[in-house]
């Protein structure tokens, strides 16, 4: 029985350019640029040099502590590894590969004999060296949550809400590859040990609950789709968690705190694949769509595609074009050239024109509190504004900033149009900067303590 959340707002979803466009295959890039960072954790370090031949499914990149590694997406030859402009701003270390066009695939892609026959620890080891992350624009490394959470979770959860404005990515899958999205879940609930799987879906893609349903029925799979009402940020973990068990994450918590794992639709394929064909993530679905965008497509193509190649399959962008999205309106953050490549968790290419642009220069706050009702993690977004303007850490920190999800919720539902989100987003860089200093200073005057009763000694 789904439940409700807290908070929560009801944009427009904006999906009827492309929840009807079946996904298409980009035609091959002739160059690739592969960032050493699409994961939370450290940047990969680089495996390939200059001149390097490498194959589709190869390692090219691998990491350390928390973190996933990072394959080659075409075959061809290493033509730079150097600092390219990146999706989450900056430069990022990258793998270029001039692609051959020959698709030849990595001797490291291997599918076992019988992957129903795999232990629990070979499919996680699977998982892992596959570099599956959360694919829905978290990036968290797939294994990881896997590993931690056998045991401790008695819940695990499919995120199909797909919430966020223009974005139909998921939903295609659902109606092209549910026998995908079903095979994932199953090999889910055998490294969990649970009874059966639970798929959230938000009840405007009835067609894709339907085909989920029919596979579910053919192959008597220990797995449940759960219709949500439409409510945004639905797709939040901490907010998928309490609609479909009525339980809510602590304050600071994660959902396996209260007994669950919440895993994307497209991570749970690329779980499918990596299992069933031992192929690594080196393709990604983005929904390309926006005001902007000449003929909105769904659109599948290799990681590290540029997206300059992704717009022109759609018919290249208006002349009045103002604003370039990696992700949904929501939560996704503007770009300031087109040359950025796709990567794991790009879920949308977005482009705006028109008379769309809604925010003003000098916004003032009327305390209406409409922020506070439609914020999803019961904070107070008007005071947390008020403290990041002025500088005032340790109320960011009495406030929990670093609650907030950043969903933009409260910057949707402000009257006034504040600049809400991107505030809080540069306070949570003061509070990291702030106890970054104040352990630097902690650190010092331990050193300087023991330096003096050194000194006493002599």
């Amino acid at each position: 029985m789904a439940q409700a959340f807290f908070g929560g707002v009801h944009p427009h979803d904006m999906k009827a350019a492309t929840n009807a466009k079946a996904i298409e295959q980009l035609a091959p890039p002739a160059e690739v640029v592969i960032p050493m960072s699409m994961h939370f954790g450290a940047p990969c370090t680089p495996l390939v040099k200059v001149g390097d031949e490498v194959k589709v499914g190869q390692k090219i990149g691998e990491f350390r502590g928390l973190g996933a590694p990072i394959h080659a997406s075409v075959s061809g030859t290493v033509t730079a590894v150097e600092p390219r402009p990146y999706s989450m701003g900056g430069n990022m270390m990258s793998v270029v590969i001039k692609n051959d066009f020959q698709d030849t695939i990595s001797e490291e892609v291997k599918a076992p004999a019988d992957p129903d026959a795999l232990s629990v620890e070979e499919m996680i080891e699977m998982v892992k060296q596959a570099g599956i992350v959360g694919m829905g624009g978290a990036t968290f490394p797939t294994h990881v949550k896997i590993s931690g959470g056998i045991g401790p979770v008695t819940d695990v959860l499919i995120n199909g809400a797909e919430c966020e404005p223009y974005i139909t990515g998921d939903h295609r899958t659902m109606l092209e590859r549910p026998e995908e999205i079903i095979g994932g879940c199953k090999f889910l609930a055998k490294m969990f040990g649970v009874d059966k799987v639970v798929i959230g879906v938000e009840d405007n893609k009835k067609d894709g609950i339907e085909a989920m349903n029919k596979v579910i029925a053919e192959q008597k799979a220990p797995v449940v789709v759960e219709p949500l009402h439409c409510r945004y940020p639905q797709g939040g973990e901490k907010q998928l968690c309490q609609a479909i068990t009525g339980r809510q994450v602590p304050p600071g918590g994660l959902p396996s705190n209260i007994g669950c794992a919440v895993f994307n639709i497209n991570t749970t394929c690329a779980i499918y694949r990596a299992i069933t064909t031992g192929m690594p993530v080196v393709r990604k679905i983005v929904t390309v769509s926006g005001s902007g965008v000449v003929e909105p497509k769904n659109l599948e193509c290799p990681i590290g595609t540029p997206v300059s190649l992704l717009f022109d399959a759609c018919g290249g962008l208006k002349e009045n074009t103002y604003k370039i999205i990696a992700g949904g309106p929501m939560m996704g953050m503007a770009q300031y050239t087109t040359e950025v490549p796709v990567g794991k968790g790009t879920g949308a290419m977005l482009a705006f024109c028109e008379n769309e642009e809604q925010t003003v220069e000098n916004p003032q706050c009327i305390r209406c509190g409409k922020c506070v009702e439609a914020c999803p993690v019961h904070l107070e977004p008007l005071m947390m504004y008020q403290y990041a303007a002025k500088g005032m850490v340790d109320e960011l920190n009495e406030a929990h900033i670093m609650d907030c999800m950043e969903c933009g919720a409260c910057a949707f539902a402000c009257p006034a149009r504040m600049h809400l989100t991107h505030m809080f987003k540069t306070a949570k860089q003061l509070v990291k900067d702030k106890a970054a200093a104040d352990k630097a200073a902690a650190e010092a005057a331990k050193k300087a303590e023991e330096e003096k009763k050194e000194a006493a000694k002599v």
